[in-house]
């Protein structure tokens, strides 16, 4: 199951696909790339063009390899196309690299014969990854928000709202303060954890009070750029 279909293929430079092995080992990167787009697609944000190419790839790195197999340019092939990735013009998060490092590792093991590999290899990770999806793993902490508030530049900050925060949350430290306005207001970010008791709406309007109905803003903490 785990073995190559083109085993019986001649080791030379001059090696031959017949046409039924070269028809099923497309036919498996052509199922196995829209599997790894489907995969991709699974609870995310995504691209028609950035699917699209996710499905084909397979079918292009397959085609490379059998027309390099048995042939010491394979190794400077598949250099050269791993390459690629590295040198796009738009980075990409971690989780379009992961997917095109499997595309292409799936069209190596077609181009290759090794079928039934691919076909486990996809498998495993399809299970592990939507596994970790639904058991929502490396999720940031819900409780846990980040609050700007503005203030007039004649307000002192330091200590303002230390009261507020003992009442209202667990913890909270001041990340950042920044002019705003040509330097007539200051924006304070905050990281805070408030307490399961505590009311958004009753915290939001203390604070109002204090800042002189000034813009405030609690949400999730942004999340960075997942670039590799």
């Amino acid at each position: 199951m785990l073995e190559s279909i083109l085993a019986n293929a001649s080791a030379a430079s001059s090696a031959t696909v017949d046409l039924q092995s070269f028809l099923l080992c497309t036919a498996a990167s052509v199922v196995l790339g829209l599997c790894t787009a489907l995969l991709y697609m699974f609870r995310n944000n995504y691209s028609k063009y950035f699917v699209t190419t996710l499905a084909l790839l397979p079918v292009m790195v397959q085609i490379v390899i059998m027309l390099v197999n048995g042939n010491l340019g394979t190794g400077v092939a598949v250099a050269g196309a791993f390459s690629l990735i590295r040198f796009r013009s738009v980075p990409g998060n971690a989780r379009e690299i992961a997917c095109i490092f499997m595309a292409m590792a799936l069209g190596l093991a077609t181009g290759m014969g090794y079928i039934g590999i691919a076909v486990l290899l996809f498998a495993v990770v399809a299970v592990v990854n939507i596994l970790l999806i639904l058991l929502h793993f490396g999720d940031a902490k819900a409780q846990q928000k980040e609050l700007k508030i503005t203030i007039p530049e004649n307000l002192d900050y330091e200590g303002v709202f230390d009261d507020l925060f003992l009442q209202y949350a667990k913890s909270c430290e001041l990340i950042r303060v920044k002019t705003t306005n040509m330097g007539s207001l200051f924006e304070l970010c905050y990281h805070i954890h408030l307490k399961p008791t505590a009311s958004e709406k009753e915290f939001i309007d203390q604070l109002r009070c204090r800042n002189g109905n000034l813009n405030i803003s609690l949400g999730r903490i942004p999340v960075g750029v997942e670039q590799l």
